[in-house]
């Protein structure tokens, strides 16, 4: 009986959460619920995890994308006009070996220009040789010239303004002093050039990303109450990276509502670290949090659509190198067999009494330790915790004359 203007919710007692929400790591080696584990979800969650459909990656994990190019027009064309960035991306052999043909090809060619000008002039006839030129009284256009061995020794020497006083040119031949001035120019804008490109190379910001580190795996579990996809960045080098900004995004295939099917698209998530959204105070490893609510795609996933998914996700950092502030982006990649549920990142970061400083153990990088997590997706969790608060509330507004007396 309910009394007159007395107001009595009645709700059927909400579902336990254990038979709601499983919990483990999506490996099944930790697959249980908080009470006992569950054999049965244990070889099911094997096979799954057995049949992971690979994705094929966009981003390698060391950061280079795995594009090839095809079927460009005139595609020599536009490279040898861009010859600079051609030869900064090209393989040290590659420039190396493009450096030694320029050089003793600008050799060869002056040297046969030294040599036509002094056998023009008659310095390379039997009575007009260095060693006759004093008899016969002549002036040749370059001194101690044999023959094409001599012209090749003299262009090196010019080029190079080595100076060893045996070879000169002489005011005899207008034109030899005119190839001098142009060959010592030649060699200038050669050497310049070419020591442009091995400090390019030498300091592109790409190679800073090799002390940049990404995490072996990322891992899903709960944090706040919410699903959390995380992994973990780091910086090797005491010279840190200034502005440093991170970004993530989901490739997978969609499609359109007129079905049309878009093989790579695009989706950026949503991330932070420790609260400070996508900017980090880069001076320590930091574990980066995309939360797994309402406006992310993976909200409607359980742990067994994550490990039949075809997706990647691509982490890419970027800031501004310290020492010698240039701009520089290190990526990386998680297909979906590399995405642990139910795990946890190692701590790597303590305080040194004894150095008297914080110590990061980079040994611990990719460690990850196993938790309770349920392998719900997140829109069932939420759902979860909407009935456990109506169910708290219920509780609380029964009167206590009406609860059953133990």
């Amino acid at each position: 009986m309910v009394a007159e203007g007395e107001t009595r919710l009645l709700i059927k007692e909400p579902p336990s959460p254990i038979s709601i929400l499983k919990y483990g790591d999506i490996s099944g080696e930790n697959l249980k619920t908080p009470s006992s584990p569950s054999q049965t979800s244990r070889r099911s969650y094997r096979q799954n995890n057995a049949l992971r459909k690979m994705r094929k990656r966009a981003v390698f994990k060391n950061g280079d994308c795995n594009i090839l190019q095809s079927r460009i027009s005139k595609r020599r064309l536009r490279y040898l006009q861009d010859i600079f960035t051609t030869l900064v991306d090209s393989q040290w052999r590659w420039t190396l070996t493009i450096f030694a043909i320029g050089f003793i090809g600008s050799w060869l060619i002056f040297a046969l220009i030294w040599w036509l000008i002094v056998f023009t002039h008659g310095d390379l006839e039997d009575e007009h040789l260095p060693t006759r030129q004093a008899e016969s009284n002549w002036s040749p256009c370059v001194l101690n010239i044999y023959g094409f061995t001599s012209c090749f020794l003299f262009s090196i020497e010019t080029q190079h303004t080595i100076g060893y006083g045996v070879r000169t040119t002489t005011e005899e031949c207008p034109e030899a002093i005119f190839i001098m001035c142009l060959q010592s120019i030649s060699g200038m804008i050669i050497q310049a050039f070419m020591v442009g490109i091995v400090f390019a190379k030498m300091t592109r910001p790409k190679l800073r990303t090799q002390t940049l580190q990404f995490s072996k795996n990322a891992v899903i579990c709960q944090r706040e109450g919410y699903l959390c996809l995380m992994f973990r960045v780091g910086d090797m080098r005491k010279s840190h990276i200034i502005g440093a900004s991170i970004r993530a995004q989901l490739i997978r295939a969609k499609t359109t509502k007129e079905g049309e099917t878009l093989n790579n698209f695009q989706t950026e998530l949503t991330v932070n670290a420790d609260g400070c959204e996508s900017n980090l105070f880069f001076i320590w490893p930091m574990t980066i949090v995309h939360r797994i609510d309402e406006e992310s795609p993976f909200y409607f996933l359980t742990a067994s659509d994550i490990l039949n998914e075809k997706f990647e996700i691509v982490a890419i950092l970027e800031g501004t190198i310290e020492s010698t502030g240039q701009s520089t982006q290190a990526r990386s990649s998680y297909i979906a067999n590399e995405i642990l549920w139910g795990h946890r990142f190692e701590p790597v970061v303590s305080y040194n009494k004894d150095r008297q400083g914080y110590e990061v153990n980079y040994s611990k990088f990719d460690n990850t330790i196993a938790i309770d997590t349920p392998l719900c997706s997140g829109a069932d969790l939420a759902e979860f915790h909407k009935m456990q608060q109506l169910s708290d509330v219920t509780v609380s507004t029964i009167p206590a004359s009406d609860l059953p007396l133990l």
